[in-house]
C-alpha cells in the first residue's frame, strides 16, 4: 500500500482526527490513527471510544488495506515536514511505514490494527440541521454542561428538534442554559438525545472552521453520527433522565432589570479580580443604581457603582463571578435583562426583547 499527498492536506486532516486520539487508553490501538485505502479512496480515523472522527484525505493511492500509526507522533511529524509532497508506503516485512518528504525519511512502527474499533456508519434517513445554527447554539449552551463524570447525565447537552425548531439545554446544577432556535427549514423528522458536550463542541469547531452549510445526524441505538462535509463524527449517547428544565425555570420574577451589557461586563471583569478563593460577587441593587463588590480576606476588596433601572426595596444577591460573567457574555445585544426574585432564588439572564436564550444561575448565600 502506498499513497502520495500534499503536506498541507495531510496536516489539516490529521489535526481534525487527532482530536479523537486517546491519550490515556489501556488499549494501544486507541492511541493511533487508522489510515485506510479502499477503491482509491483514502481515509483517516481515530476514536477514544467516547468520540470518533473520520475524514477523507486527498491522495493518490496504490493498493488497498489499512494501517494503524501512532496518532500524536504522526501529526507532529507531518507538521515538521518541509517539502510540499509526502509519500507514505507500507513495508510489510519490516512492520512499519516509510514516510518520505523531500530529503527526509522516517520509519514508523505500525500498531495492531485488528484491535481498532469499527466506527459506526450513517444508517437510515439522516436529519439535516443548518450548520451555522447548530454551531451558534452549541457555543451558547455547552459551557453550562457539567465536567464532573460522577454525574454523567449532566455532562451532556439535551438536543431536541422537530419541524423547524431546535432547542439545546445544558446544566451543571449551578447554572442552566437554554437556547431555542427557529430553523430556516424543517429538519425532516424528530430528534431528542443527550449528547456529550465535548462531542458537540468539537462538531461546532469543525463546522465553523470548514464553512459547512448543513450537518446531517443519524441516531443509532446508543450512538449519534454527524456528517459535516467530508468529516464524520460519532459519539455515544448519554443514558439517564435529563432534568426537566422547564420545572427549573421560575414562572415569575419580582424584578426585571435592564442593564447595558458592555458596561456591566466591564464592571464585573474588573471587580471579579478581587473575588478569589471561591469568594462571591455581590450585586447590590437600590433605586437607580447597581453596586458590584467583591472581597477576599488577605487579598483585598473592590467596589464599583453603575446606573441601573431598578425600583423597589434594596436587594443584595451573590453569584459565582465566572458563571455570571459567562452568562452575560452569552447574551447578544447591547442590553441584558437580569430577572430576580430574592437573594436566595436563582437569577435569570436573557436578551431584552426575546426568550430564545435563557441563562439561569444559582445564587450564593452571602454572609452579612
Amino acid at each position: 500500500m502506498k499513497l502520495t499527498t500534499k503536506r498541507d492536506e495531510l496536516v489539516a486532516k490529521l489535526s481534525v482526527v487527532s482530536r479523537a486520539v486517546s491519550t490515556r487508553a489501556a488499549t494501544q490501538s486507541l492511541s493511533g490513527i487508522l489510515v485506510g485505502v479502499e477503491e482509491g479512496r483514502v481515509s483517516l480515523c481515530a476514536t477514544d471510544l467516547e468520540m470518533g472522527l473520520k475524514t477523507d484525505l486527498a491522495a493518490e493511492a496504490d493498493g488497498t488495506g489499512s494501517i494503524l500509526l501512532p496518532g500524536r507522533l504522526l501529526a507532529e511529524l507531518a507538521r515538521s515536514l518541509g517539502d510540499p509532497t509526502v509519500e507514505i508506503e507500507l513495508r510489510e516485512s519490516e512492520r512499519d511505514v516509510e514516510i518520505r518528504s523531500g530529503g527526509s525519511s522516517f520509519h514508523l512502527r505500525t500498531l495492531p490494527s485488528e484491535d481498532f474499533p469499527k466506527l459506526p456508519d450513517e444508517e437510515g434517513e439522516p436529519l439535516t440541521i443548518p450548520a451555522a445554527a447548530l454551531a451558534a447554539a452549541v457555543d451558547l449552551v455547552a459551557g453550562a454542561a457539567s465536567r464532573d463524570d460522577m454525574r454523567p447525565v449532566l455532562t451532556g447537552v439535551l438536543v431536541s428538534a422537530s419541524g423547524s425548531e431546535m432547542t439545546m439545554v445544558a446544566t451543571d446544577s449551578y447554572r442552566l442554559a437554554v437556547k431555542r432556535t427557529e430553523l430556516e427549514q424543517e429538519i425532516g423528522g424528530e430528534l431528542q438525545a443527550n449528547i456529550p458536550a465535548r462531542a458537540l463542541r468539537e462538531l461546532g469547531r469543525i463546522v465553523s472552521s470548514d464553512g459547512v452549510g448543513t450537518v446531517s445526524v443519524a441516531l443509532l441505538r446508543n450512538q449519534a453520527v454527524f456528517r459535516a462535509g467530508e468529516i464524520l463524527l460519532n459519539t455515544r449517547l448519554i443514558d439517564g433522565q435529563f432534568p426537566n428544565f422547564r420545572q427549573l425555570l421560575p414562572e415569575s420574577y419580582e424584578h426585571d432589570v435592564r442593564l447595558p451589557r458592555p458596561e456591566l461586563l466591564d464592571v464585573i471583569r474588573r471587580v471579579s479580580q478581587l473575588a478569589q478563593r471561591n469568594a462571591p460577587l455581590r450585586l447590590s441593587f437600590s433605586s437607580g443604581e447597581l453596586t458590584v463588590a467583591a472581597s477576599t480576606p488577605d487579598v483585598g476588596d473592590a467596589e464599583e457603582t453603575m446606573p441601573a433601572a431598578f425600583e423597589g426595596e434594596t436587594l443584595e444577591i451573590g453569584f459565582n463571578p465566572d458563571f455570571l460573567r459567562e452568562g452575560i457574555e452569552s447574551v447578544e445585544g447591547d442590553e441584558v435583562m437580569l430577572r430576580l426574585i430574592s437573594p436566595l432564588r436563582p437569577g435569570l439572564l436573557q436578551p431584552v426583547d426575546n426568550e430564545d436564550f435563557r441563562y439561569l444561575v444559582m445564587p450564593i448565600r452571602l454572609n452579612v
